[in-house]
């Protein structure tokens, strides 16, 4: 069986950390949308040979184990007892290593196509149970969508999707190293964002308010390592962003604009400025 997912990357609206676990783990209490920047994803079981093999179209990804789409169909494959051996072709479109999800999304959509493949019948709730094991971004990825993620990331709850707003994303060409900027994480000093409150607002449906209670708590983390993140930020702002913010531990940069011409403006006053900018929707 040949099965395609769509795989969205997505942004954290909001992202807080408000303590670290005593294994070392942030506590996260985020809350993540889907935009329409997509990986596709296609999956073929078969019989004959019994094994997982990954191919992409990019030179910056594993093809091993070491690729969490790899691992998706390790778990399930093992988990479930299947004999069948599985070929992922990954056509990439999230720019890597950016804090956008590209591999978690990849990983979520090969556990959605393999749980109808093989005829799993596993409810979102459970594959997003089994997905915390790759990577605390997957469980989310399951859902997509907007959605409100706490404890080590496997605790999805939806929430009402947002409108189409405007998205500009860009992605300095600098790379950030994730377990790097947690380490560096001083609870003692870092600046909480009001998660709670946004979540709030959006149950209540009240889009306009909802940019006020948007923001990340890492941002001042990894641009103390990387100022062109804060550059970048100041830039869609000074060309009209309704908001502005890093998404996950960097180092894309996002806007959200109410006006498409707002979005375009943006777009094209970065294109001479950053190493990839795209316009997308809110999913």
């Amino acid at each position: 069986m040949i099965i395609t997912e769509k795989a969205p990357a997505k942004i954290n609206l909001a992202l807080d950390t408000p303590m670290r676990y005593f294994d070392g783990l942030p506590q996260w209490n985020m809350v993540m949308n889907s935009v329409d920047l997509a990986d596709y994803v296609t999956v073929e079981t078969h019989p004959s040979p019994q094994t997982i093999k990954v191919y992409t179209d990019s030179g910056f990804l594993p093809n091993d184990q070491r690729n969490l789409a790899y691992q998706a169909a390790h778990i399930l494959k093992s988990r479930f007892h299947q004999s069948d051996g599985v070929t992922i072709r990954i056509q990439k479109n999230i720019p890597v290593a950016a804090g956008l999800g590209g591999g978690s999304s990849d990983a979520a959509a090969v556990l959605r196509a393999l749980n109808q493949a093989w005829h799993l019948d596993l409810s979102l709730a459970e594959l997003a149970k089994l997905a915390l094991s790759i990577d605390s971004d997957v469980p989310y990825c399951v859902y997509g969508h907007t959605a409100h993620v706490t404890g080590h990331g496997e605790q999805v709850t939806p929430l009402p999707n947002f409108p189409h707003y405007w998205v500009v994303i860009a992605k300095p060409k600098v790379s950030v190293s994730t377990p790097t900027i947690l380490r560096q994480i001083n609870y003692e000093t870092i600046q909480h964002v009001p998660t709670n409150q946004l979540v709030t607002t959006i149950q209540g449906h009240n889009w306009a308010q909802a940019c006020q209670y948007m923001g990340n708590c890492l941002e001042t983390v990894t641009c103390q390592e990387y100022p062109e993140i804060n550059k970048l930020k100041q830039k869609m702002l000074s060309l009209g962003a309704d908001v502005s913010q890093m998404s996950g531990t960097g180092p894309t940069v996002f806007a959200i604009c109410h006006a498409e011409s707002r979005a375009k403006r943006i777009y094209n006053g970065l294109k001479g400025f950053c190493h990839e900018v795209y316009q997308v929707v809110l999913l």
